[in-house]
């Protein structure tokens, strides 16, 4: 039997007037046809953040509750400058267990690279953060122009066979992984 998978897609930039908000819109738009996908979106401008680490602040015991209610993650991310955002980056450091023994999936987006450079350096840090990262993705290389306002994509068929096979294999995880925490806590594991 499958589970409902409580899926939070993340927003990997916080720039003014980022395309960051339609390719969000678009994965949103496509997952909303799986039923037992329940999808929650995590939008760091939403979140009255600090300038700096403070774990204690209202702003991020509010971004680690609802971190901390997904069973699995899509971080949507630009490539800038060869690697992903110093927003992101900052999201990702200033919760921690959140992450732990859940499974992550990147839609990325950039130059000629289609943001797959982010993508390569946001497993590593995936990887330090106890999180399983599913080798699939979906990549839009020179995406400009291609979406609308709302998140409509130009020619959609091969982007949408790469997030049915990405979107299946991020289940397979999260409904592997669900049970096992369930069981055993991640964070009862010790040396």
């Amino acid at each position: 039997m499958t589970e409902r998978t409580r899926l939070a897609i993340i927003y990997g930039s916080t720039r003014p007037g980022r395309l960051c908000d339609r390719v969000v819109n678009w994965v949103a738009r496509e997952l909303a046809h799986y039923p037992l996908i329940d999808i929650d979106l995590i939008d760091p401008l939403e979140f009255d953040l600090p300038f700096q680490h403070d774990r204690e602040h209202p702003g991020v015991a509010a971004l680690t509750a609802r971190l901390s209610e997904a069973d699995a993650f899509i971080v949507v991310t630009p490539e800038y400058n060869h690697s992903f955002t110093a927003s992101l980056k900052f999201l990702l450091d200033l919760v921690y267990e959140p992450w732990h023994g859940k499974p992550v999936a990147f839609v990325s987006y950039g130059g000629i690279s289609g943001g797959l450079r982010a993508v390569e350096q946001l497993r590593l840090v995936f990887a330090e953060l106890h999180a399983v990262t599913v080798r699939d993705t979906v990549s839009f290389a020179n995406p400009w122009g291609r979406f609308a306002e709302d998140g409509t994509l130009e020619n959609p068929l091969d982007a949408r066979k790469s997030l049915v096979l990405l979107i299946a294999r991020l289940n397979w995880w999260s409904n592997a992984l669900k049970p096992a925490r369930a069981t055993r806590p991640y964070r009862s594991i010790a040396a």
